[in-house]
């Protein structure tokens, strides 16, 4: 079959090539793809600045239909429409996997970096990963079911960031902040997008959304109670840490490989509370199915384009150039 694999520790080792089927040892299930979505942590993965274990295929926002079991899993799932959750293995012993937080596990290894991942026709984890569809949600925006996981970790733990009434902005309007914004509004609060004008077409699929958008940092509003940041980017940060209200509390969620100069002053002079997320964990999980079984966020208007495995340089320089707000690489004759 076909995989996206990342060959070498390089920038450029990235390859297209033939591999064999996987198989599903006990425990685990063979899954075909019908979609995998391509996040900054992807980029971040190709250009050597997130940890991976080359040769190995990439790919972790997957979705699709179990076609084999192994030993010890129920046959009559083979046929169910799954997302998948990321880890593939944990030491399940350290303090962290102890206590409900195997994302932290220092020895956790994950499909898409570690194990092979949903960049390939098939791909192979343990079947407690394989979290049903809702039948309502379509086979490629299900891929989209592991970022809005990461979202309910970020906005839901330690405790909920979110309460009625809230003020809300979410800086960064791709895939992320329009789930974040999503969350927060089944959450009582009261969103509002921030782009810049190079996203013109992501602030049209927030304003489709039904959320309030400002075009400009010069537009945010200031003295808001919950900052949501989700872009990842220097400016992004220093601005929420701005404009996040005396005793309100700011959200790290967009994910960036270096260091960046903020203001950490105001956290203490402003009395903020600052909390992030990274990764996903069950808890978590299963908040984001609750809320697609209620149909309380909506994917779909989130994906933008589907390219075929042999076109992934394009569809990853739509990722770079913040083209459309979710980019999915799909096999060859899935829906």
């Amino acid at each position: 079959m076909q995989a996206l694999r990342k060959t070498g520790p390089g920038p450029g080792d990235i390859e297209l090539q033939d591999v064999p089927r996987p198989t599903a040892e006990p425990g685990q299930v063979v899954v075909d793809v019908a979609a995998a979505g391509l996040c900054g942590t992807d980029l971040h993965i190709l250009d050597g600045s997130y940890g991976s274990r080359p040769p190995v295929t990439l790919g972790h926002e997957v979705s699709g239909e179990i076609a084999a079991v192994g030993a010890g899993v129920d046959p009559a799932r083979i046929g169910e429409r799954v997302a998948l959750e990321t880890f593939f293995s944990t030491c399940g012993e350290c303090r962290d996997c102890r206590s409900g937080a195997p994302n932290r596990c220092r020895s956790r290894v994950s499909i898409g970096s570690g194990a092979d991942g949903g960049f390939a026709e098939q791909v192979v984890v343990p079947a407690r990963n394989a979290r049903r569809l809702p039948a309502h949600v379509s086979s490629a925006a299900g891929a989209l079911s592991e970022p809005l996981a990461c979202v309910c970790r970020s906005l839901f733990h330690p405790t909920p960031a979110v309460r009625a009434g809230d003020r809300v902005l979410v800086i960064g309007p791709g895939a992320i902040g329009l789930l974040a914004a999503q969350v927060a509004r089944v959450s009582g609060g009261e969103p509002t997008v921030l782009g810049t004008p190079a996203d013109a077409e992501r602030l049209e699929v927030s304003r489709a959304l039904g959320f309030t958008i400002a075009a400009d940092p010069a537009d945010a509003p200031d003295d808001v109670d919950v900052v949501l940041e989700c872009s990842g980017s220097a400016a992004g940060m220093a601005l929420g840490i701005e404009r996040v209200r005396r005793g309100g509390r700011y959200v790290q969620i967009g994910q960036r490989g270096d260091a960046v100069p903020v203001d950490l002053a105001l956290v203490s002079f402003h009395e903020l509370v600052i909390t992030g997320g990274f990764a996903s964990t069950a808890d978590s999980w299963d908040r984001a199915m609750r809320l697609l079984d209620q149909q309380l966020v909506d994917l779909e208007p989130l994906v933008s384009r589907r390219y075929p495995l042999r076109d992934w340089q394009a569809a990853f320089d739509a990722v770079r150039t913040s083209a459309g707000v979710k980019q999915l690489l799909c096999p060859e004759g899935t829906p």
